[in-house]
């Protein structure tokens, strides 16, 4: 089986709305495993490389600001085609497009409160994960309900 990992930030908002433990329990009941988790106030050198592709928007000061503002949470996810299927349970960016029962969907209203963070590509998730954990702080394992979940 072809497992592949993605990145998966709780923002300030949702950190503060109480809002970690229902994230977390959307992707665990789908069935993906989490290798890592961590909370952390990130800094701006951090914020600053890990939207490096936003610093030239006009609301990027604005969400420096946002997210220096309490801490996060940021987690590694890993399973099959994880990427694509993280970004589903997220539901859009814009919450007011999102979907019921999709993380944004039932926990957001505006772009600027969207709750999550979660990778675009694999290759962004190798990215954001190498910025965010060592790799001793992601873990490998096999879950004891695996054959439940797989083929």
């Amino acid at each position: 089986m072809a497992s592949e990992q993605t990145f998966i930030m709780i923002k300030p908002d949702g950190v503060q709305r109480g809002l970690v433990a229902p994230i977390i329990s959307r992707f665990e009941k789908r069935g993906y495993k989490l290798v890592a988790l961590k909370m952390a106030e990130p800094s701006e050198q951090l914020l600053r490389e890990h939207y490096a592709d936003l610093q030239e928007k006009p609301f990027f000061p604005g969400l420096l600001k946002y997210m220096r503002s309490g801490p996060v949470v940021a987690t590694v996810w890993e399973g099959k085609d994880v990427v694509k299927t993280g970004r589903t349970i997220l539901g859009a960016t814009n919450p007011l497009a999102s979907q019921p029962g999709t993380i944004r969907g039932d926990f957001a209203i505006d772009v600027g409160r969207n709750v999550c963070h979660g990778s675009d590509s694999v290759e962004s998730a190798k990215k954001e994960i190498s910025l965010w954990f060592k790799p001793e702080e992601v873990f490998r394992y096999k879950p004891a309900t695996f054959d439940w979940i797989y083929e």
